[in-house]
């Protein structure tokens, strides 16, 4: 199986040796960034770290049939059963999944079959974690479609592979994301730099998620593959006003002022925004924990808060404990979601010196966390979450609002502010 046209004599599993970056020798968590090989100007983006890198060596690129038979394996299994866990599944989704993405991907996709592959690959070592073949093949495909992913957007977002890249954006960041749950598999006990390290990576893909859709909008807004997994997801309802008196993270925002002391005028107000939005994505999730509305959260966050997380703000981290507590109520429900709310809240707490005055506030995630159910009661959790997500039902069968109208008036605002025209479109850096 060779969708590309101009490496058909290999498979994406020998594409991925060859074009593949070396692995580490040792279990580093660090993300990488594939290289590119430009001999001009440097390129107009530079994809964002996306993925981690692998502790296990390429796999060979040997040309035998066990590859193709793994290809086979590894695709039966995406069409068959990893399909179905990726989104909030309705029909039209789940058709979508299983059906049109390899269809899309056997057109020419090549980024798009690698990263099925990989996905796969992950899905299945999920059930055999000790399967080193599907270790090496999940990191190498992924490596492979990153490579081929990226420079696809260094050329130009197009009508013809806009969808493409949405849908690779998509599974970029549930590998992304899944990839955590075996960071204890993969580390390495006597090497510092395999200790705890902050889930970035979920961030910088997710937000790699809104910029290509943000980018593609004018050919992907009448898409009938990617408007049904857009309008899947819970309506996104926020209340600005994070400190009232019904916002249940409203404490967060305590003591603004101390922490914006140090900070020029224009970056203070970047910062205290950027808080505040945080916060009402929050109160929004919490109110439905078992509808996957927290998985909002690293897409819809601004690149000042990542910023912040990677300054390691003491307010920033109690964020993104909450955030993480959050997805308690729904991560039995996907398979690539599997114990992340225990695993980054304690490892998150664990960044915070015992005297932190934010030891307050962490209280709510690390309870949530240690919950040995995955139903909390309305008493535990802070809000009658299942009048909430009753309301939320009814509502979202009633109105007209949508995924989709928020996502018309962020492109509005991007396309003004980079003067957008309808040709092939380049990701720039900072587009987001």
């Amino acid at each position: 199986m060779t969708p590309s046209n101009t490496q058909s004599s290999q498979s994406p599993i020998e594409r991925a040796s060859s074009t593949a970056p070396s692995p580490a020798a040792s279990g580093s968590n660090r993300a990488i960034t594939p290289p590119f090989p430009f001999n001009g100007s440097p390129p107009a983006m530079n994809c964002t770290p996306l993925y981690t890198t692998p502790a296990t060596a390429a796999v060979s690129a040997t040309t035998s049939p066990n590859n193709r038979l793994l290809e086979l394996r590894l695709m039966h299994q995406f069409t068959s059963m990893t399909s179905r866990t990726l989104v909030v599944n309705t029909p039209a989704t789940h058709d979508i999944w299983m059906n049109t993405v390899p269809r899309l991907a056997f057109g020419g996709a090549a980024y798009l079959a690698d990263a099925m592959l990989a996905v796969a690959a992950l899905h299945l070592r999920s059930f055999n974690p000790d399967d080193k073949a599907l270790v090496r093949a999940s990191h190498s495909y992924m490596a492979s479609s990153l490579a081929a992913y990226c420079s696809t957007l260094q050329n130009g977002i197009t009508e013809s592979n806009a969808e493409s890249l949405f849908l690779t954006a998509a599974l970029i960041a549930f590998q992304s994301t899944a990839t955590r749950i075996f960071i204890r598999d993969e580390a390495d006990p006597s090497d510092p730099s395999s200790a705890y390290s902050l889930p970035l990576s979920w961030f910088h893909a997710f937000q790699g998620v809104k910029t290509v859709v943000a980018t593609s909008w004018p050919w992907i807004r009448n898409s009938g593959v990617v408007i049904p997994i857009i309008d899947s997801q819970p309506v996104l309802q926020l209340d600005l006003n994070a400190t009232s008196p019904t916002s249940f993270f409203g404490k967060l925002l305590d003591n603004m002022e101390e922490e914006l002391q140090g900070e020029d005028a224009i970056t203070a107000m970047s910062t205290n925004q950027s808080y505040q939005h945080a916060v009402a994505v929050l109160n929004w999730a919490h109110k439905l924990p078992h509808r996957g509305a927290a998985l909002a959260f690293p897409a819809t966050v601004s690149k000042r808060f990542i910023e912040l997380l990677e300054e390691r703000r003491p307010r920033a981290l109690t964020i993104l404990a909450c955030f993480f507590a959050l997805l308690k109520g729904y991560e039995s429900a996907v398979w690539w979601l599997e114990g992340v709310a225990r695993r980054e809240v304690m490892g998150i707490v664990s960044q915070f010196e015992a005297t932190s005055p934010w030891w307050q506030h962490l209280d709510w995630p690390v309870r949530i966390a240690l919950y040995k159910h995955p139903i909390i009661p309305p008493e535990v959790w802070g809000s009658d979450w299942v009048a909430e997500e009753s309301k939320a039902d009814k509502g979202h069968n009633m109105s007209t609002e949508s995924f989709v109208n928020h996502i018309e008036i962020l492109t509005g605002v991007f396309s003004r502010a980079q003067n957008i025209p309808n040709a092939g479109i380049p990701v720039p850096t900072n587009a987001v």
